[in-house]
């Protein structure tokens, strides 16, 4: 009994310190909104399972010993509210999710169509060519192309085009939330607005053959002058 309380304790504290712990701030507006997504999810989920895990403890304990079990007895109010409760709780679910993914940088591509492909015109934009096992990026305007390494301007909209030389690949940056399936033969867009300059890693996260493991990339975001700066000093070296 003692053992008990002490465990119920504990699940309470740390609990209780999950969900007022301060999580940390995201670097770019698509992670941004996937952590607040995340975040209500988890506001919604864990009690739920507290409830659901400590009433099946205590049913398992309660009853331990009943060797003459009765059968269960209708009660339709309870489960007309359980079931209103679960309609309600899948429809914020759902709502949530939908307004994250109707979001222009998580889904670029709907948002850019709906608009006629004006929406993105002022973003400063970059092709990302993807191959087995690397990648490559031309900046737009410029004469300056990379290799293993994209440099992207802080606080400012930037909108990938991407493509593929060969097989199906897709581009993950984890801590800005970009990730986006690249298909042979199309053009696929992902956006982002990063917010903390800094390195970043950027991953191929489609199973595309024996180099799969080493189709990797920095990501350096940088602030605009010294973005501007770098883009000047490349143009001026392929010049």
């Amino acid at each position: 009994m003692r053992l008990r309380r002490r465990v119920i304790q504990a699940s309470l504290v740390v609990v209780g310190l999950s969900l007022f712990a301060a999580p940390a701030a995201a670097q770019s507006v698509n992670r941004a909104a996937i952590d607040d997504l995340n975040e209500q999810l988890l506001y919604v989920a864990l009690p739920l399972t507290l409830f659901v895990e400590l009433t099946l403890v205590y049913v398992i304990y309660r009853f331990r010993n009943n060797d003459d079990p009765k059968p269960t007895v209708d009660d339709p109010a309870l489960e007309v509210t359980w079931t209103a409760a679960t309609g309600a709780i899948l429809v914020f679910v759902g709502v949530s999710a939908f307004v994250v993914m109707a979001n222009p940088y998580i889904t670029p591509a709907a948002a850019e169509a709906s608009t006629d492909g004006d929406a993105f015109a002022d973003d400063t934009e970059i092709d990302v060519l993807a191959y087995q096992w690397g990648w490559e990026f031309s900046y737009a305007d410029t004469n300056v192309t990379t290799e293993e390494r994209l440099v992207i301007p802080a606080d400012e909209n930037v909108t990938f085009r991407l493509q593929t030389t060969d097989v199906i690949h897709a581009i993950y940056i984890p801590q800005l939330g970009v990730k986006q399936d690249i298909f042979p033969g199309r053009t696929m867009t992902a956006r982002t607005r990063a917010t903390e300059p800094g390195e970043y890693r950027l991953y191929c996260a489609e199973m595309c053959g024996a180099g799969h493991s080493k189709m990797d990339a920095t990501v350096v975001v940088k602030n605009q002058s010294a973005y501007d700066a770098w883009v000047e000093n490349r143009t001026a070296a392929a010049g």
